[in-house]
């Protein structure tokens, strides 16, 4: 009964993706990553669209990689930066007001924005991260909640039991899309070996990122 339940969830959660209107392609050295970007979430949706447009992300380097958690990029001080330089504090435009949704939560591929510790959740004007996540048993999941503040639904919690995530950020970031294809790319990127700062060892470029402008299907 239960895998019934989760695998309606799944195709439940995967249509809801296709559905929205607004995706977007990154490139980058290990294969496209296609992102669904939220029509729930959209003022984060019309930022990062409009930062799109502006090239604004070609050259960054995802400056964060954490295997089992998160890849991070979108910080403009990453360009030129030099090896093994800090990053992170870079910003661009304003802070983007919260839009945290319940149905917005912290599965593997879903697609945040980064934030400081800013009491109002406001999120970062460009910084973005995808969730690589891993499975978490019921105990973790108790701990995570706790961490969170946030009390996770039956439905997610068979989420993150078998798919996998990072439910501690659920309820303090803003979740405004999802990865529809190229999670293996995600998965090479937070792979690479990295510094104590967790910035890769070896520049990993966010090549282009561009709005899709055809019907695509994408394949998790």
């Amino acid at each position: 009964m239960k895998k019934s339940i989760l695998l309606v969830l799944l195709l439940s959660l995967g249509s809801t993706a296709f559905a929205q209107k607004n995706k977007v392609r990154i490139e980058t050295v290990y294969g496209p990553i296609v992102i669904a970007l939220y029509d729930g979430t959209p003022l984060h949706r019309d930022n990062f669209l409009k930062l799109t447009k502006e090239r604004f992300y070609d050259s960054l380097l995802w400056h964060r990689v954490i295997p089992g958690f998160v890849i991070q990029g979108g910080d403009p001080d990453s360009k030129h930066a030099k090896p093994g330089a800090p990053l992170g504090e870079g910003e661009y435009g304003q802070r983007i007001p919260a839009e945290i949704k319940p149905e917005y939560f912290h599965k593997r591929g879903a697609v945040g924005m980064a934030r400081d510790n800013n009491p109002n959740k406001e999120s970062s004007g460009c910084q973005f991260y995808i969730v690589i996540g891993k499975p978490f048993d019921n105990a973790a999941l108790d701990k995570a909640q706790q961490r969170s503040g946030h009390t996770l639904p039956e439905a997610q919690r068979a989420v993150y039991h078998t798919l996998g995530g990072t439910p501690h950020l659920d309820g303090n970031y803003t979740v405004f899309g999802e990865v529809i294809s190229g999670m293996a790319a995600a998965d090479s990127i937070a792979a690479q070996p990295r510094n104590a700062a967790d910035r890769p060892n070896t520049d990993s470029r966010i090549l282009s990122i561009r709005k899709v402008r055809k019907k695509f299907l994408g394949i998790f």
